[in-house]
């Protein structure tokens, strides 16, 4: 191995990661595309480990691209109304000769047990059955979509069982009325609403269309749901974009914490979305999916995972554990999908209405993005709220980042009182003040 360091920095980094998503379900679905363009045992390779990890997956595929060739090989015209395919028994019968082939594909890819490959000892049995109940869609705008339908019902409490089991749940875009009758589903339906019933953590998309943009061509990396509303409204987005932020949307307001939209022309683009701070694709949630709030108890083995590399290289003054449970009301700390990423502490010295802002740490994975930035504010709006008039800190190696931010030198005497006892001449820290 060429950096076995930096692959130790990497495994160690993906832990928060691991520890948070044992035991949790991820809906995980992916278009016909995917399978066209040869990907699929990569990604098989890719939901294997993280079934491997202690995930639960279910796998909804779709099939737009193999219906539309079983079509073309009957010389049958396929019709769309809104992006979405108006189905006669004709392209019934392609879709079901589709999905069954992609079934097989799909149940290949994750039998490969090859020895020194991803797969090698994974021994991993993939489920699928008559799991989706549905109904016509009906008649939109004058077009009778004939055998087209939408999900009714998920059977959630045997795809329970299965997952219970250690297996994998494979969904097809397919659904069955209780009188017999199958139609044909759209992928995204049959992931969103398999998400709603399981009360899945996680719905992943790992889509055909590339990363998402805004109108100034800024990649959109994270949204909340009323974020994306406004983004939809807006227009911009192309068709087939839209139609998943659409169905991103719906699982978000309907209790699914986490939905994502991955390109998949991105090797490995589920692994980096799930286990990397700013992932590769965009991330919807139901609420803002960073978090600066004030710490509490639980947090104080992710303040000093971030702040014990600062005390071993003397940037910051040693602090243990018990002195921050009891001083944890002080800290703030900024958070990222369940894991710390960035604190501070803010401490009163209320006669003088002063207070010192201390321990500010970021995680070096992600500095330059911001969040230091982000820390600050909100501890000089904390200040502001209990009343004090200025913030000082006390720095040995960053007085030149506080300066640029309103930050002016001072003087140990500037301190107050009680401050200027506690005050270690030995490390000689610079004393900068802000006015509020």
């Amino acid at each position: 191995m060429e950096n076995p360091t930096q692959f130790v920095q990497w495994l160690r980094s993906v832990a928060p990661y691991i520890h948070a998503f044992r035991g949790k379900t991820f809906v995980v679905a992916f278009p016909g595309e995917l399978v066209t363009a040869g990907a699929l045992p990569v990604l098989a390779q890719d939901l294997s480990l993280l079934h491997a990890l202690g995930i639960k997956v279910v796998i909804v595929h779709g099939s737009r691209p193999q219906v539309a060739e079983q079509l073309a090989l009957r010389n049958v015209e396929g019709r769309f109304t809104n992006g979405i395919r108006i189905t006669d028994t004709a392209a019934l019968e392609c879709a079901k000769e589709a999905a069954g082939e992609l079934r097989l594909d799909i149940e290949a890819a994750f039998s490969q047990g090859l020895p020194n490959t991803p797969m090698a000892h994974a021994a991993i049995r993939i489920i699928s059955g008559n799991f989706v109940t549905a109904r016509p869609l009906g008649v939109i705008n004058g077009d009778d979509l004939e055998l087209t339908g939408v999900v009714r019902k998920i059977a959630a409490e045997t795809i329970h069982q299965i997952l219970a089991a250690d297996a994998l749940v494979l969904l097809s875009p397919l659904g069955f009325s209780p009188t017999g009758e199958a139609f044909n589903l759209t992928m995204e339906d049959v992931a969103v609403s398999a998400a709603i019933a399981l009360h899945a953590d996680k719905l992943v998309f790992i889509s055909e269309t590339p990363m998402m943009r805004d109108v100034a061509g800024v990649e959109i990396r994270e949204l909340s749901s009323h974020q994306a509303e406004a983004v939809l409204q807006a227009g911009f987005l192309p068709q087939d974009t839209a139609f998943y932020l659409q169905h991103a949307i719906k699982s978000c307001n309907n209790g699914v914490p986490r939905a994502h939209i991955v390109p998949f022309a991105t090797d490995g683009s589920a692994l980096l979305e799930l286990f990397t701070h700013d992932g590769v694709g965009t991330m919807i949630s139901h609420d803002n999916l960073e978090s600066l709030r004030q710490a509490s108890i639980e947090d104080v083995g992710g303040i000093i995972k971030l702040i014990e590399p600062l005390e071993a290289d003397g940037t910051l003054v040693k602090r243990g554990r018990e002195l921050i449970e009891r001083e944890i009301d002080y800290f703030s700390v900024i958070e990222h999908d369940g894991v710390i990423f960035g604190c501070a502490a803010l401490y009163p010295f209320p006669a003088q209405k002063m207070a010192e802002m201390a321990c500010l740490t970021v995680n070096p994975e992600v500095q330059a993005q911001g969040d230091g930035e982000r820390i600050l504010k909100h501890m000089e709006n904390r200040a502001r709220a209990a009343g004090f008039t200025k913030m000082f800190v006390l720095t040995t190696r960053t007085a030149h980042w506080f300066k640029k931010r309103g930050f002016v030198p001072a003087t140990v005497d500037d301190l107050p009182k009680d401050r200027q006892h506690m005050y270690n001449w030995q490390r000689k820290s610079q004393v900068l003040i802000k006015t509020l």
